[in-house]
């Protein structure tokens, strides 16, 4: 009697915890020369994660990665910086908001946004200093998120 309890209770948390990763999400994001918003993009430019998904941003063309920009990861939250030519994984466990750019294209726009859980945009985002180019498109993924706030 004592070896069946010993056998459920042990396939009840190896169930249990084998549930909590099955929910994870993986996503794709290629970095692109050229894609449906124009030249140097990543393709979503927005993505709205839950803690634990992880993103597989793909080197599509030559001499792009990702990283996030200084000044926007959450609290707490350790950036990267993926190596150029190369895909990188990364997994968003801290909720918040992550700036992403391609360190070579960043002068060029080349930026996204991921949102990880809830919660709004820091003000703070808004005055990180960023080339001319990549801040109107910031500004439009910074609407987007403003809209997609209180959505699961």
């Amino acid at each position: 009697m004592m070896k069946l309890l010993l056998s459920i209770a042990t396939a009840a948390v190896a169930l249990s915890l084998s549930a909590g990763l099955a929910f994870a999400e993986d996503f794709e994001v290629r970095m692109l020369n050229q894609g449906k918003k124009g030249s140097m993009v990543f393709e979503p430019d927005y993505l709205h994660l839950q803690p634990g998904d992880t993103v597989k941003f793909i080197a599509t063309h030559k001499s792009h990665n990702a990283a996030t920009i200084d000044g926007m990861v959450p609290e707490g939250a350790k950036g990267f910086k993926g190596k150029i030519n190369e895909e990188v994984e990364v997994t968003f466990d801290q909720q918040g908001f992550y700036g992403i750019k391609c360190s070579p294209h960043f002068g060029m726009g080349m930026v996204m946004l991921i949102k990880v859980g809830e919660g709004s945009l820091p003000e703070h985002y808004r005055s990180v200093a960023l080339p001319a180019r990549a801040k109107p498109r910031l500004d439009a993924l910074f609407a987007e998120a403003k809209a997609d706030q209180g959505k699961p």
